[in-house]
C-alpha cells in the first residue's frame, strides 16, 4: 500500500468517524424520549447505529487488513401463534405479535454487552481517528493496521469475560460505566415516579396499572445493580390480592357497595394493594435520593477524568499544531516537549484519581439503592408467610402426584410381572411330574422374568432415591450425573460434609432436570458448581444453549421451583436469548453426618 493511498484512507476513516457522534446524538434523544414514556425509539436507534459499526468492520477488513467479526448475540426468534390464535409471552396473551416482537428485540439489544462497547466506541473513536492521518503520515500503512486492531478490540467478538480478571484500568472504567448506568436508571425512575404522582393525584382509577408498569424500571435497576456490583436487591412488594369471593346471593361487596360482576372489586382490590404497599412510596422517594447520591458519587470522578484527558489531549495532540503556547487550567502555559512532559504526570494522576475508587463507589451506590428499593423486615415477613402458604400447597400436590406415580409403576409393572410369575409357578407344579422338560423350560423363563422384575424394581427405587446419593453423597452423585449426561460437563466445588438427605435428593433431581433441559435444547457444554456457606447450599448450572428459558412456559422448571419450595429454596434463572443459560439453586440446610467417602471432599471433575 502506497503512502498517498494510506493517507487518503486515513482521512476517509476520520471523516466517517465523526458521523458516530450523530449516532450518539440520536441515541441520547431516544433515551430522553424513553424517560418521558415514549419507549419505542431507543431500541431502533441503537439498531440503526449498528449499520455504522458494520461499515467500520467492513473498512477495517478492506483498508486495514484486519478481519472483524460481528459480536452480537443471535437475534430473538419471531413469536409463534398458538393453536387458539393468541401469541403468548410468559403469562400474558396478545392478539398480535407486534408487542412481543418489539419487547424481545428491545431486550436483545439492551442486554447485549456489545451495545455498551459500541456506545463507548462511538464516543471515543472520533477523537482517536482524528489523529490517524498524522499517525499514517509518520508510521505509514502500519498505522492503518493499528487502527484496524483498535476497531476489532471495540467492535469485534470477545470471549466471555472472567469475573475478577482484566486490566486494572479496564476494570475501573467498567465500574465507572456501571456507576453512570445506575445514575441513568435512577433518573429514569425519577421521571416515572413524578408521572406516578400525577396519575395518583388526578386519575386514581388508572393508578394501579401505571404503577405496576413503572415497577419494571425499578426491577431493571435492582437486576442490573446486582449484575454489575454483586449487591443483590430483592423485590419488596407485597403479594397481589386474590380474586374476590361472592356473597351467598352471588353479588360482590366492596365496602357498602355491591357489584354484579367481579371487575370493579378486582380493580378496587388492586388499587388498594398498590397504594397501601409501603414499597410503592419507598420507590418514589428512593428514585430522588438515589439520583442525588449517584450524581454526587459520579460527578467528581467524571470531572477528574475529564480534566486529565483534556490535559493529555492539550499537551500532546493540540500543542504540536498550535501556533502559540497552550494551557489547561490551572497550570501554566506550555510550548516545549519538556514542559509538556513535566505536566503529563499531573494529567495521568487526575485520571487515576478519578478511576481508582470507581469499583468501591459503584458498590456504595448499589448498597444505598438496596436501602430504599429492598424489602424491610415487615415486608420480608409478609413475603415469607405468602411463600410458605404457596409452597405448602405445592408440596402437597407434588407429594400426591409422586405417590400416584409410584403406585402406577408398581401396579402396571412389578405387580403384573409377579402375577405372571405366580401363574407360571402353578404350571411348573403341574408339569414337574408329567413333563419335566417343559417344567425346566418354564423355570428358566421364571428366572429371566425374576431378573427383569428385579431390574425394574431397582429402576423404580432409583427414581425415588438414587443409591449413589445415599452411598457417596451429593457431590459424587452429581459427578455420576455428569458422566451419564450427553453434554460435556464439568463439575467443580466442594462440600464440607454430608447435607441433609432430603435436601440432597432435592438438589440431585433438580440438577438432573436442568441437564436434561440443556441437552434437549441444543447445548453442547455445561458446568456445575456446588458450594455451601452460611447454612445455604448453592448449586449453579450453566450451559451454552440457545437461551430463552422461562419457568412460566416450562413444566420442568416449574417442577424444580415446586421441589425447591418445599425446602424454602429458590431458583434464579438468567437465560437471555442466544444464551448462555445460568440456573442458580439456593436451598437453606444444615450439614449432617460426616461424609461416608473421602472422595466427597475433592474439588473438581471433568466428564
Amino acid at each position: 500500500m502506497t503512502y498517498p493511498r494510506a493517507i487518503g484512507r486515513a482521512l476517509a476513516l476520520a471523516g466517517l468517524a465523526l458521523l458516530s457522534w450523530v449516532d450518539v446524538l440520536v441515541e441520547l434523544v431516544a433515551f430522553a424520549l424513553l424517560c418521558v414514556g415514549l419507549v419505542f425509539f431507543l431500541g431502533p436507534a441503537i439498531e440503526w447505529a449498528r449499520h455504522r459499526s458494520a461499515t467500520a468492520r467492513v473498512l477495517a477488513a478492506r483498508w486495514c487488513d484486519v478481519e472483524v467479526e460481528a459480536p452480537y448475540r443471535p437475534p430473538p426468534p419471531d413469536p409463534v401463534r398458538e393453536r387458539d390464535g393468541w401469541y403468548r409471552d410468559g403469562n400474558q396473551l396478545y392478539k398480535r405479535a407486534f408487542w412481543i416482537r418489539w419487547n424481545r428485540r428491545f431486550t436483545w439489544v439492551m442486554e447485549d454487552p456489545a451495545s455498551g462497547r459500541e456506545l463507548l466506541w462511538q464516543l471515543l473513536n472520533p477523537l482517536v481517528t482524528l489523529v490517524l492521518p498524522v499517525a499514517v503520515l509518520l508510521g505509514g500503512p502500519r498505522a492503518l493496521r493499528g487502527h484496524g486492531r483498535w476497531t476489532r478490540w471495540w467492535l469485534g467478538r470477545r470471549p466471555a469475560p472472567v469475573p475478577g480478571r482484566g486490566w486494572w484500568l479496564h476494570r475501573r472504567l467498567e465500574s465507572l460505566g456501571h456507576q453512570i448506568g445506575i445514575l441513568a436508571l435512577a433518573v429514569v425512575m425519577l421521571f416515572f415516579s413524578l408521572w406516578q404522582l400525577v396519575v395518583v393525584a388526578g386519575a386514581l382509577p388508572v393508578a394501579a396499572p401505571v404503577i405496576l408498569w413503572s415497577r419494571s424500571i425499578t426491577d431493571t435497576l435492582r437486576r442490573e445493580a446486582g449484575n454489575w456490583t454483586g449487591v443483590r436487591i430483592a423485590r419488596p412488594y407485597l403479594p397481589p390480592p386474590g380474586l374476590p369471593v361472592p356473597r351467598p346471593d352471588g353479588l360482590y361487596q366492596v365496602g357498602k357497595q355491591l357489584y354484579e360482576e367481579p371487575f370493579w372489586p378486582v380493580q378496587h382490590a388492586r388499587t388498594r394493594w398498590v397504594l397501601r404497599d409501603r414499597a410503592t412510596w419507598r420507590d418514589m422517594v428512593g428514585a430522588a435520593l438515589i439520583s442525588l447520591v449517584s450524581l454526587v458519587l459520579v460527578l467528581p470522578a467524571v470531572v477528574l477524568i475529564g480534566r486529565g484527558v483534556v490535559g493529555l489531549m492539550t499537551l500532546w495532540v493540540w500543542r504540536p499544531f498550535a501556533s502559540s503556547p497552550v494551557t489547561w487550567w490551572p497550570f501554566p502555559e506550555v510550548s516545549t516537549h519538556l514542559g509538556a512532559l513535566a505536566q503529563t504526570p499531573v494529567a495521568v494522576a487526575l485520571v487515576v484519581a478519578g478511576v481508582a475508587p470507581a469499583t468501591w463507589l459503584a458498590r456504595q451506590q448499589a448498597r444505598f439503592a438496596r436501602v430504599w428499593l429492598g424489602p424491610t423486615e415487615s415486608t420480608r415477613l409478609a413475603q415469607r408467610v405468602e411463600r410458605l402458604k404457596q409452597t405448602r400447597s405445592d408440596v402437597t400436590v407434588t407429594q400426591a402426584a409422586e405417590l400416584r406415580r409410584i403406585e402406577r409403576d408398581l401396579h402396571d409393572g412389578i405387580q403384573s410381572r409377579l402375577v405372571a410369575m405366580g401363574m407360571k409357578l402353578g404350571a411348573v407344579e403341574a408339569l414337574v411330574d408329567t413333563d419335566p422338560a417343559a417344567a425346566k423350560r418354564l423355570a428358566a423363563e421364571l428366572r429371566a422374568a425374576s431378573a427383569e422384575a428385579l431390574t425394574e424394581l431397582r429402576v423404580l427405587v432409583r427414581g425415588i432415591h438414587p443409591p449413589v446419593l445415599s452411598e457417596r453423597g451429593l457431590l459424587d452423585a452429581v459427578r455420576a450425573l455428569a458422566l451419564d449426561s450427553p453434554l460435556k460437563t464439568q463439575v467443580t466445588g466442594s462440600l464440607p460434609g454430608r447435607i441433609e438427605e432430603p435436601v440432597e435428593a432435592c438438589a440431585y433431581f433438580a440438577v438432573s432436570e436442568l441437564l436434561g433441559n440443556a441437552a434437549k435444547h441444543g447445548a453442547g457444554r455445561a458446568s456445575i458448581e456446588l458450594g455451601f456457606a452460611d447454612d445455604l447450599l448453592t448449586v449453579v448450572v450453566t450451559d451454552d444453549g440457545t437461551g430463552g428459558a422461562d419457568p412460566a412456559r416450562g413444566s420442568g422448571l416449574r417442577g424444580i421451583e415446586r421441589r425447591l419450595g418445599g425446602f424454602d429454596g429458590r431458583l434464579t434463572l438468567t437465560s437471555p436469548l442466544g444464551g448462555p443459560t445460568k440456573a442458580t439453586l439456593e436451598i437453606p440446610c444444615q450439614i449432617g453426618r460426616k461424609p461416608s467417602s473421602p472422595k466427597t471432599s475433592t474439588s473438581s471433575e471433568t466428564a
